[in-house]
């Protein structure tokens, strides 16, 4: 927000585009931290809240979506600014993704059905080089390269060693990692509930079940849903839920800082909470565009 308010001072005009795979939703404005039109302030928007929760949006229809953003706002002159820590999103925009096949419903469904012990030993046996990668509870990760083995007849690794659509080489990056104090950032997260919680929490998710979607859509395991619906089912008291949720969103913390710590180019800065100076920032991003 503040680089894009940087940029409105130097006379160019620049549009935040959503890269969380949870702010994706329409369903979750709450859990998902939705930034409000207060937020915005006065900031143009774009991929907030764009899907509907009975739809699942993968990395891939993602992409596809901001690619077309990207080209419509550098045809007008506008720089876009992605924002979020969805790091497969941005890595398949960038680097592309393997062209694998539709998967067949029937070993979809069979698959799904297993449990993630069964599902691990399968991938052992069926394709041993990408479950030596996987730890052994990854249950969405080991699913994905069973199914793809069993449908394709092929590893997910040499559909991954094709991969198309990334935009990488054709478009000019200024990226900025940041990495927060790890004790700040975890008593942020233990705070981050019981905020959303004062804003309304509850009634989205009970608007949510109400809907009865698939329980394993995206939106149904987004942080914050399983932990109100056992709430509301009777599971577990509030404060239970508060704690659940409180420790989710620390794990997912920490998994997050990891990816971005080692996973994005080496070129890319790191900026550490204790080195962050905001006007070195604004003066580099703004020499990059050359308005200065």
């Amino acid at each position: 927000m503040l680089v894009a308010k940087a940029l409105a001072d130097a006379g160019k005009k620049a549009v935040i585009l959503n890269a969380d795979s949870a702010q994706v939703y329409r369903d979750l404005s709450v859990l998902s931290a939705r930034p409000t039109p207060e937020d915005m302030h006065g900031i143009e928007h774009r991929l907030f809240g764009e899907w509907d929760g009975a739809e699942a949006c993968s990395a891939a229809d993602w992409a596809a979506r901001a690619r077309g953003e990207i080209a419509a706002l550098h045809k007008e002159g506008t720089i876009p600014i992605f924002v979020g820590g969805t790091g497969l999103y941005l890595r398949t925009l960038l680097e592309g993704i393997a062209p694998v096949p539709a998967i067949d419903p029937g070993i979809r469904d069979e698959v799904r059905t297993m449990s993630v012990e069964q599902a691990y030993a399968a991938l052992l046996r069926e394709d041993p080089e990408r479950a030596a990668l996987l730890a052994p509870a990854d249950s969405s990760r080991i699913a994905r390269a069973l199914e793809v083995v069993r449908s394709t007849g092929r590893p997910l690794s040499e559909w991954q060693a094709h991969k198309e659509g990334g935009i990488g080489g054709d478009v000019a990056l200024c990226p900025a990692i940041l990495l927060p104090e790890r004790e700040v950032l975890y008593s942020r997260c233990d705070l981050r509930f019981s905020a959303m919680l004062r804003n309304g929490a509850v009634p989205e998710v009970e608007t949510l079940l109400a809907r009865k979607l698939d329980p394993s859509l995206p939106v149904m395991r987004a942080i914050g849903v399983p932990e109100i619906a056992g709430y509301l089912a009777g599971e577990w008291s509030l404060e239970d839920s508060k704690s659940r949720a409180a420790q989710a969103t620390r794990n997912y913390a920490k998994r997050q800082f990891t990816w971005f710590r080692h996973q994005p180019p080496a070129e890319w800065p790191r900026i550490e909470y204790q080195d962050f100076d905001l006007g070195k920032f604004f003066e580099i991003f703004l020499r990059y565009w050359q308005l200065t």
